[in-house]
């Protein structure tokens, strides 16, 4: 990996822990409750051979990428085009846009393969930008610090005072602590995705009436989108305009930004914004999860678009032209990590390039669509790649690292001959076949293995019924599962249903396959036990 990131977490991921959690977890579980169910069978299933991602021929995409690195420090429009379509060769992805500046010059802007809805994308298509978002509710923050209607040290409740917690210790939380997210909120104590969504931020703010912090405000780091929604409120209040039109009037419309707004949930997706999940190397077309996003995940935008962002970015405030939305001492504050997570600054992540260079950036994460933006200050590039499929597969995130080593004169890896995904996606395909075959068996020997049994103590047969039901545990209790694994993050059993859609398959295969097992079984034990032994009556 070119960058060391931390995005969403205190440790050096490149995503949220659950983006690199399928390749391994899911499999590694599977294979473990199949080789229960096998040994509980009595029998198993042929040994299977599966060739790994890196380990087969070279696809005609990789071969083709071979050699084609752009001169040291540089990134040029053939180079980006190869690379992007080679990508999207050999992982399936279905539509992705690109934006690369330099300093105020727009190096490349472009779509690459398609919509949800088959139209293709352009570099003037409206996609999910994600929690890139978080940057922008950050920089309507400090517009309004500079006009004075809002203090960065001051507590959020002196300008917002709806915003009341079920505990005294949120009169402390400051602007700034929402905007470097050491409020003190976490989904520990606040499980933001899996309660009811609300429909606006006076609503998202609301609903915090009956919630308590985590910890107290200044003292911990915890990755929370309420914080950016709480902030965004804050702007509607202090400017006294909808936060959608206050982007418009301060951001968008001075920057040029023709194509870009802000939305409230999952149901003000525009067509264009839709994304998919991938199965068995088909991308399958999926309506993203209930959700709200305004302020920490709701800009939709183009890649036109965020090639003017980043010109200002570049220019410390200063736009395409010369105008000018924010200082450039605000732009240095916001990139101004906290003592508490040195990574993390307001609404910006904080690192080093493989090569030693300083790094600004922000990934964004929804389940059918992710985005990644990028400043290297000291080379003056800025990188923006929007995929329209879901965290589970960090193809935005794989392509924006490609960029980066070309803008740092590095061959960037090839993409891989196969996608990880697909393999995951076939182990799991496998891991079904086995279980139905496994299944099978089973319930054509229900009455014999009744009747060896008809002699024993109930118990014992039992006994051997029980761990057919683990399958059905752990699909009922995947989310905290889940949950446990990624460190706490609050999640549904519908989130990781996209997460890991092969997985979830065969989970929720397995679970029906093992309930017919013991049903069927239990009746053949029944029946067993009340017909009478020869000589009795």
């Amino acid at each position: 990996m070119p960058t060391s990131k931390v995005i969403n977490g205190p440790l050096p991921l490149s995503r949220h822990l659950v983006s690199r959690l399928p390749a391994t977890g899911a499999v590694t579980l599977a294979a473990t409750l199949l080789a229960a169910a096998t040994a509980l069978a009595g029998t198993g299933p042929p040994p299977v051979s599966v060739t790994l991602a890196g380990t087969g021929p070279p696809s005609v995409a990789s071969a083709a990428f071979a050699g084609t690195g752009p001169a040291a420090g540089e990134i040029g429009p053939a180079s980006v085009d190869r690379f992007v379509n080679a990508y999207r060769e050999t992982t399936g992805l279905p539509g992705v846009a690109v934006a690369v500046t330099r300093g105020e010059e727009i190096v490349h802007v472009s779509g690459y393969g398609h919509t949800s809805s088959g139209e293709p994308v352009t570099a003037d298509t409206p996609m999910a930008i994600a929690s890139l978002s978080k940057s922008f509710t950050s920089l309507a923050v400090m517009q309004l610090v500079e006009k004075g209607a809002v203090r960065l040290d001051e507590p959020v409740r002196v300008r917002l005072p709806e915003f009341v917690m079920a505990d005294p210790r949120a009169a402390r939380v400051t602007v700034r602590q929402l905007l470097d997210q050491t409020s003190g909120m976490a989904d520990e104590a606040f499980p933001e995705r899996s309660l009811p969504q609300p429909g606006s931020l006076r609503e998202a703010v609301a609903r915090l009436r009956g919630a308590r912090l985590a910890a107290d405000p200044g003292t911990r780091w915890s990755y929370h989108n309420t914080n950016f929604q709480v902030a965004a409120r804050l702007v509607e209040v202090a400017s006294g305009m909808p936060f959608a039109a206050y982007l418009e009037k301060h951001v968008f419309g001075p920057l040029g930004m023709r194509n870009s707004t802000t939305i409230d949930t999952e149901r003000d997706l525009p067509a264009s914004a839709r994304g998919h999940l991938r199965l068995l190397g088909a991308a399958l077309a999926l309506p993203e999860p209930p959700g709200f996003g305004n302020g920490s995940g709701g800009v939709i935008s183009s890649a036109r678009d965020m090639a003017q962002w980043m010109i200002m970015q570049s220019g410390e405030g200063a736009g395409p032209g010369g105008v000018r939305v924010v200082s450039a001492a605000s732009v240095a504050e916001m990139r101004t990590p906290s003592r508490i997570n040195d990574s993390y600054a307001l609404g910006w992540s904080i690192g080093m390039t493989a090569k030693g260079s300083p790094i600004v950036e922000h990934g964004g994460d929804l389940h059918t669509a992710t985005a990644q933006q990028t400043l290297l200050p000291r080379s003056g590039y800025g990188i923006v790649v929007m995929a329209n499929t879901g965290t589970a597969y960090a193809d935005s995130d794989a392509i924006a690292d490609a960029l980066v080593a070309m803008a740092e004169g590095e061959e960037p890896e090839p993409p891989p001959s196969v996608s990880p995904s697909l393999i995951v996606d076939l182990v799991m395909a496998l891991a079904a076949v086995a279980t139905l075959l496994l299944a099978g068996r089973g319930l054509a020997r229900s009455r014999g293995w009744a009747a060896r049994r008809a002699g024993h103590p109930l118990w014992r047969a039992v006994a051997r019924l029980l761990p057919y039901v683990a399958p059905g545990v752990l699909c009922l209790t995947i989310a905290d599962v889940f949950g446990v694994l990624a460190r706490g993050k609050d999640t549904t059993w519908r989130h990781v249903a996209y997460l890991y859609p092969s997985f979830m398959i065969w989970l929720v295969l397995a679970t029906g396959a093992c309930l017919a097992l013991i049903l069927v079984r239990a009746g053949h034990l029944v029946r067993t036990r009340r017909v009478p032994s020869p000589g009795t009556g």
